[in-house]
């Protein structure tokens, strides 16, 4: 029979390719023989932060007593392990929010409405306008113009951060981090859910997603996959292996893989089975944008169908 540090060990050779050297505690060993306290020493070595290693544990110690047995090669996967329901709308946080489709294809986060309005016009599925200003005026002139520019279009146009002007405008939905989520009280989030207003949420790992999940979005973004200096990150890149597990387990969600993915990266991202890629830089530093998102778009419509 193998020892609690063997089995740990197991786990590490198995599953190398969700390591991340930052944070990562190379002292850590099981307290005690479990499931859990074995996991959770190998997620710790892997580079999870203990809140996210603490959720891997305990679904490695659920999925070990619903199977009968401990497998090391078996990451978790089942939304039921982790204590998700496996279909949105059924968690206890209240109504779900409004669907979205699916698979929301290139997903372009842009920093003006000329730039939503140039974007729509390319034939871009999704756009997101991320305008920052401390000019309240400036906002809501942004945001109207913004859902302006998208109709007569195909594009979806999600606003972020500023959930009321949103309502407002009559935007398609709202975009919003965890800081944002914090702030937000029972009340206001069933404001923007009674508006109609579809909700995306930002996770940065297994803590978020189970945090975000439970108040019935409409999608989760997943990232940041790989550096990026759009903005500064708390976290560290999760990387193509954090990526393909965080979407085996939350595979019945519209979800959105996003940090500093460019097109050369497009078919390891297809490949985790995200439905949606959102991109930054590949289009608004490109030399031709409109060119540049037509190529993202054919290439990730190509992917969708192998």
């Amino acid at each position: 029979m193998s020892t609690p540090l063997e089995l740990m060990q197991q786990i590490l050779r198995h599953h190398a390719a969700l390591g991340l050297d930052s944070n990562a505690d190379r002292q850590a060993v099981p307290a005690d023989a479990s499931p859990y306290a074995v996991c959770y020493a190998a997620a710790r070595r892997l580079g999870f932060i203990p809140t996210d290693a603490e959720v891997v544990a305990s679904a490695w110690q659920r999925q070990s007593e619903r199977t009968g047995r401990f497998a090391a090669e078996c990451w978790p996967c089942d939304p039921l392990d982790f204590g998700i329901a496996e279909q949105p709308g059924q968690g206890v946080a209240g109504p779900a929010f409004a669907p979205c489709p699916h698979e929301l294809g290139l997903y372009a986060v842009l920093p003006s409405a000329e730039w939503v309005g140039r974007m729509a016009r390319a034939g871009l599925p999704t756009v997101q306008l991320r305008f920052k200003s401390q000019d309240g005026a400036a906002v809501r002139a942004e945001i109207r113009t913004a859902v302006a520019a998208v109709q007569g279009t195909a594009s979806l146009l999600f606003i972020n951060d500023h959930w009321r002007e949103a309502i407002a405008a009559g935007a398609y939905g709202v975009h919003l981090g965890q800081e944002d989520l914090d702030q937000l009280s029972a009340a206001e989030l069933g404001e923007i859910r009674d508006a109609g207003l579809r909700l995306g949420l930002s996770t940065h790992g297994y803590a978020e997603m189970l945090r975000a999940d439970a108040v019935n979005p409409s999608y989760l973004a997943l990232g940041a996959v790989f550096p990026t200096t759009l903005k500064a990150m708390v976290t560290p890149p999760q990387g193509t292996g954090r990526l393909q597990a965080y979407a085996r387990l939350m595979r019945t969600r519209s979800l959105v893989a996003i940090g500093g993915i460019s097109a050369e990266q497009l078919p390891e991202i297809a490949a985790s089975g995200v439905g949606s890629v959102a991109v930054v830089r590949a289009i608004t530093g490109a030399e031709q944008p409109e060119a540049s998102a037509a190529a993202l778009l054919q290439r990730w419509e190509a992917l969708q169908k192998i």
